[in-house]
């Protein structure tokens, strides 16, 4: 192995390193207390070496939203296959209001926090680019003459409206299977 290699290797390290202690720290006292110091002594390096990885906590928060965004697609991608056809926009609206609740700080890193990175558009991490494609997939049997990605877009901005309106007490947990369920009904009936 080369010396090359090995500094490559031990810098994915450090990154890797740095991204888990951001996300635990998170996930235990939200984001708030991430900050490059806390970090630091985390992780046990300066803050120096923090900054010759990323720029600040926001390259780091959008590093953690990427991570969390590969998983909620690999968690999508899971939960439709495993549904078939009929049942995937339910099975993926379940799995991503699953993965929201049990990753709070995570899921607020992808949608709620200010993080620099690309929606929409061709430039967008591939992760995000995966996510979105398995809420397409889910939603294209029932978009007719709609467009699916445009269709998907609304869609998905109301699962993420419940699940944040959940999550900030503004709607009634207890409701929250019937909320979900009246929005699969409105969005799988024939168009009339």
């Amino acid at each position: 192995m080369s010396i090359q290699t090995r500094r490559e290797r031990e810098r994915a390290e450090r990154e890797r390193l740095i991204v888990t202690a951001a996300r635990e720290l998170a996930e235990a006292e939200g984001w708030d207390a991430v900050t490059t110091r806390r970090l630091a002594e985390r992780v046990e390096y300066s803050q120096p070496v923090l900054y010759s990885h990323f720029a600040g906590k926001d390259a780091i928060m959008a590093a953690v939203a990427v991570e969390g965004f590969a998983e909620l697609a690999g968690e999508l991608a899971a939960a439709r296959a495993a549904a078939g056809a009929a049942g995937a926009l339910a099975a993926v609206s379940e799995a991503y209001t699953a993965f929201a609740q049990r990753r709070p700080a995570l899921y607020d890193a992808m949608f709620s926090q200010a993080v620099a990175l690309p929606f929409a558009t061709d430039e967008a991490p591939a992760p995000l680019r995966a996510g979105f494609s398995e809420l397409v997939e889910a939603v294209r049997p029932h978009a007719g003459s709609a467009d699916p990605a445009q269709l998907t877009e609304v869609y998905w901005a109301a699962l993420h409206g419940l699940v944040t309106l959940t999550r900030a007490g503004r709607l009634l947990r207890p409701a929250h299977d019937a909320r979900l369920a009246l929005l699969l009904a409105r969005f799988t009936r024939a168009p009339g």
